[in-house]
């Protein structure tokens, strides 16, 4: 990942906040432009080296959200695994994400000796607090507000989540997990990363589900009830993706209502969107260079 303080990735970052935080209808292009202090040009050439899709398309995405909402696509997850070759659908979290299990006493002692090193990181979506272990990745959550609360809010966060661990400041730490991220977030090739969940069964079990869903496809609540042979639990599933601890990297963006609406996310409707449209983008794009 370039550096904070290189230009192109703070004007990108700085256009990419600009469309998350813009209340109503998405920006034009040129006034995109312009609140980065680029020329229609020179900004269509750096965001789509940035984040592998054109702003035009992105906005034109976003746009069709507002008006008539996304258009819901349901893969069957077993053949979405088919398609990729792998060998069963449990094996496509592999490509980015591994699981570590925590022993069920330090569990059951709310993470009582684990050490968590964290810190708050700018991301190309907004800064975030990063959480790891000796045993992988704990968290990666949003932070809002003043930047001067944002290291306050996020150690709430992890000792509401966490409240028997110990908490160490350590953004060198942290800092090769927010490239990771960063990657993604432009379209590069996963980076596997080891990770260490703590949530009940059926937490776990849709968390698994939603990294099976393959960027450019999104799935309802009740289809995804459905996938996992719970017809009938569709809030459950609802209120276990909105207990994602990892966001981006486990896709909760991807899950929407029934009628094809956005919906809530923890982390902003407004990122939701953007999220969606960029990695529809690619997809229009790939299938464009097919």
């Amino acid at each position: 990942m370039t550096s904070i303080g290189n230009s192109d990735y703070a004007r990108i970052a700085a256009a990419l906040g600009y469309l998350v935080n813009h209340a109503g209808p998405p920006p034009t292009l040129e006034e995109t432009a312009r609140h980065v202090g680029l020329s229609e040009f020179h900004f269509q050439r750096l965001f789509h080296r940035w984040v592998g899709v054109t702003p035009k398309t992105v906005l034109q995405l976003m746009n069709l959200q507002a008006a008539r909402g996304l258009v819901v696509r349901e893969p069957a997850l077993g053949a979405t695994s088919a398609r990729l070759g792998l060998s069963s659908p449990g094996r496509l979290h592999d490509l980015f994400i591994r699981f570590e299990a925590m022993t069920p006493g330090a569990y059951k002692a709310k993470a009582a000796g684990v050490t968590i090193r964290w810190g708050v990181l700018p991301l190309l979506l907004g800064p975030a607090c990063i959480a790891t272990t000796e045993l992988g990745l704990c968290g990666v959550h949003f932070v809002s507000g003043p930047p001067e609360l944002h290291d306050d809010e996020a150690l709430a966060h992890l000792k509401g989540r966490w409240p028997g661990a110990a908490f160490v400041a350590d953004q060198e730490t942290v800092t090769p997990v927010a490239a990771a991220i960063d990657a993604r977030l432009q379209g590069q090739p996963p980076t596997p990363l080891s990770v260490l969940l703590k949530g009940t069964a059926f937490q776990v079990k849709v968390w698994e589900a939603l990294l099976r869903l393959p960027e450019g496809y999104t799935l309802p609540y009740g289809q995804l009830a459905r996938e996992l042979g719970a017809p009938g639990a569709s809030r459950a599933v609802g209120s276990a993706v909105a207990a994602n601890p990892l966001a981006v990297l486990i896709p909760c963006h991807r899950v929407i209502r029934q009628s094809g609406v956005i919906g809530e996310y923890r982390w902003g409707t407004g990122r939701k969107r953007l999220l969606l449209a960029l990695e529809s983008g690619r997809r229009l794009d790939e299938a464009r260079t097919a």
